[in-house]
């Protein structure tokens, strides 16, 4: 995919660290890449349900926010990005040392585009899916 901006890189960064929300939950850009983005969080207990694993809400937003800014990767100049719509599935508990979120997009388009999000939950170089998102992105 090719980007409309070359400059991608320094905006999506620049969106990403102003995002506060990501700075609570610790999560890092890990890749970017047009139409690609790898964010990962280290598990810490704070973020955790009742029963030790990742909270789904915490699993939900590095899914939702590396499928966003895999889609910001590809819009032009000026424009912003936003959610409309998701579908995450969980199929596992979400546990690890970290959780890492790679999004690719599927369709882009010049208004929406749909995103794959798929988590992972890695511990000692080992990985297994914790959930995976549809998502369709819109560029305001």
């Amino acid at each position: 995919m090719t980007p409309k901006d070359p400059s991608f890189r320094d905006r999506v960064k620049a969106s990403f660290d102003a995002q506060t929300f990501m700075r609570t939950l610790g999560v890092r850009m890990a890749a970017l890449e047009p139409g690609h983005c790898v964010l990962e969080m280290p598990v810490r207990p704070d973020l955790c349900q009742q029963n030790g694993f990742v909270h789904a809400g915490a699993t939900t937003a590095i899914a939702d926010t590396a499928a966003g800014y895999a889609a910001f990767s590809l819009m032009p100049v000026g424009a912003n990005v936003l959610t409309v719509e998701f579908k995450l599935n969980l199929l596992n508990p979400a546990e690890g040392e970290t959780l890492v979120a790679r999004a690719q997009v599927i369709k882009p388009g010049r208004t929406l585009m749909v995103v794959r999000s798929d988590v992972f939950g890695a511990r000692g170089g080992a990985e297994k899916l914790v959930a995976t998102m549809l998502a369709t992105m819109m560029s305001l």
